[in-house]
């Protein structure tokens, strides 16, 4: 016991004799701000200083590393119209409903940039109070969905800033990301499009079947092996597709081809990353409405399909 009381002495008198001033968040490099940040209560930076970040909703320059946010529309169902030439486009209808900034991420904080952006409306009662919390600490409305996008410095917005249909061009490519819609068990030939077994010459039972799924000498089956199983109802991403029309006054998005989910679902849509748009023709961070401009009297914006009819024969 004297032996535990001499040590534990020892130690606060070291302690209180040669005790250092710890240093500042502020010299610390910046992945030891993020860790400090991460896992302590303290904050990295005094957010009364003059180094806290000013996030001002105005038009910008975007460069070719510049990165926008995305936004979140409900899939409405599919149709088909016909061009000023008489083709025939079928058309996804898409609902950009109620986008808004929900919460800003950045390096200081998060140790990341990244915009959340909030979809349409729920009540207070259907949510849960962590939900509810995080609405409120942001001061915005109740969201029915929430999605994160990673964006540049440049592309920041401040929360509450309304993201409309405008944010995206006629004419441009866009990557639309959502949940296929699920089939339940389906066998190979629906699954993976196997061609089956024969229909006579001795084949019993085994026409739709898979055949043989290994070899007797591994003992076991190949990992990945293409067999029957759950069908669907997986996160996947349609790329480059080509955006016809918008409808500012319905917030509605007219784009070529067909796009994951079923009727009523989510789907997220973003600028395109192989078919990147020209970066002159794009509004950035997004599209910020004049003070007199009333969304009601907005008319419907068709892409330019240019003066050459594709149905004429060269000469």
């Amino acid at each position: 016991m004297s032996a535990l009381s001499r040590g534990f002495i020892s130690r606060l008198r070291t302690l209180s004799v040669s005790s250092k001033p710890t240093p500042t968040c502020t010299t610390l490099p910046s992945f030891s701000q993020y860790l400090l940040r991460r896992f302590s209560a303290e904050p990295a930076i005094d957010e009364s200083g003059p180094g806290t970040r000013v996030i001002e909703a105005t038009p910008r320059v975007m460069t070719p590393n510049s990165k926008r946010t995305g936004v979140i529309a409900v899939k409405c169902g599919m149709t088909a119209l016909w061009d000023k030439w008489g083709a025939r486009i079928p058309i996804s209808l898409l609902w950009v409903d109620d986008n808004i900034v929900s919460q800003v991420k950045t390096v200081e904080k998060e140790g990341f940039f990244a915009l959340q952006i909030g979809c349409g409306q729920k009540k207070e009662k259907h949510l849960t109070k962590p939900e509810v919390g995080h609405f409120r600490a942001q001061g915005v409305a109740m969201k029915r969905k929430l999605r994160e996008f990673p964006v540049t410095e440049d592309a920041l917005i401040p929360v509450g800033t309304s993201i409309s249909v405008k944010h995206f061009v006629p004419g441009q490519y866009v990557d639309v990301t959502g949940i296929t819609r699920g089939k339940g068990f389906q066998g190979v030939m629906k699954r993976w499009g196997f061609k089956g077994g024969s229909a006579s010459h001795g084949n019993s039972l085994s026409h739709r079947t898979h055949g043989s799924i290994g070899s007797q000498g591994h003992g076991k089956v190949i990992k990945g092996k293409k067999m029957a199983g759950r069908m669907g109802g997986k996160q996947r991403t349609v790329k480059n597709v080509w955006v016809y029309k918008i409808d500012p006054a319905r917030s509605l998005m007219w784009v070529r081809g067909q796009v994951p989910g079923a009727e009523g679902n989510f789907v997220f849509i973003k600028d395109a990353v192989y078919k990147k748009p020209d970066n002159s023709l794009l509004p950035f961070p997004t599209y910020f409405a004049a003070e007199d401009e009333k969304e009601a009297d907005l008319k419907p914006i068709i892409a330019d399909l240019g003066d050459v009819d594709p149905f004429m024969l060269a000469e």
